[in-house]
């Protein structure tokens, strides 16, 4: 049979949205897919969902996992959506929401989002305190040592995770690194069970932190919320009693998000 004549669906999707619906596909679905889990829910032939992979691999929008075949969001695409989530009216409620908690807690508060190499904070609030850690808007920050690098690693699947955690070498950047991947994985599964994360100068010498999931409308981290202090004046466990408040904050950022 001619590929025209295959699925009628593909007659019913105007040629210049067929790229967009894979795009909407891979983001709707939170993990790298392969072309016939596009082909069943889609509809398009084989050769096209091939042809429009390519192309939006070759323009940044999609790339492909460590496995080859399956295909997840590229720079492009994170770009559109933190360019999405950064939108004056989103950032205006959102800041409003993180302002409130930091007062309440009395520490920085951090939210960042996942990139191919780590973390990048998309927002902040300064604590009013003299002494203080500065990470700017647009650091990026480590997946595996970080609060909010950990609590992202804890949410992906098994395969995903393993092929982050086997790409190269997990940099020891303080005494208290973790750099075994086995005794990494042990500890993003205590913390997919219990909700948060935990940094113990990991990353910094002399910083705590701990973060909490954002959620979409579907349940998936879209983003993490954190708060981080000197240990000095904040230790891990002073952090803790901040839980309450930092995953209030995250729930009432999750219900903004869904409802744009």
């Amino acid at each position: 049979m001619p590929e025209d004549a295959t699925p009628s669906k593909e007659h019913q999707i105007p040629t210049n949205l067929r790229l967009l619906r894979i795009l909407e596909e891979v983001a709707r679905l939170g993990v790298s897919v392969k072309p016939a889990d596009l082909i069943d829910t889609i509809g398009l032939p084989k050769p096209t969902i091939h042809r429009l992979l390519q192309t939006a691999e070759a323009e940044g929008f999609l790339q492909r996992d460590l496995d080859g075949r399956s295909f997840g969001p590229g720079d492009r695409l994170r770009a559109l959506a933190v360019n999405t989530m950064s939108s004056e009216r989103i950032r205006t409620a959102r800041l409003a929401i993180m302002k409130a908690a930091a007062e309440e807690i009395g520490e920085t508060i951090n939210l960042a989002t996942p990139d191919r190499e780590g973390m990048t904070y998309l927002d902040r609030v300064e604590t009013k305190w003299p002494l203080r850690i500065q990470l700017p808007i647009g650091t990026q920050v480590p997946f595996h040592c970080t609060a909010s690098g950990k609590m992202y690693l804890s949410s992906l699947r098994s395969t995903t995770l393993n092929g982050v955690l086997s790409a190269k070498p997990l940099e020891k950047l303080t005494e208290r690194t973790t750099t075994d991947p086995e005794l990494l994985r042990q500890e993003l599964a205590e913390s997919r069970e219990r909700g948060y994360s935990q940094d113990n100068e990991e990353f910094m010498t002399g910083m705590a932190a701990i973060a909490v999931p954002i959620l979409d409308s579907q349940g998936r981290m879209l983003a993490t919320l954190s708060v981080h202090a000197p240990v000095m004046r904040c230790s891990l466990e002073q952090i803790l009693d901040f839980l309450t408040p930092l995953q209030q904050a995250a729930a009432k950022l999750s219900d903004l998000n869904r409802s744009q």
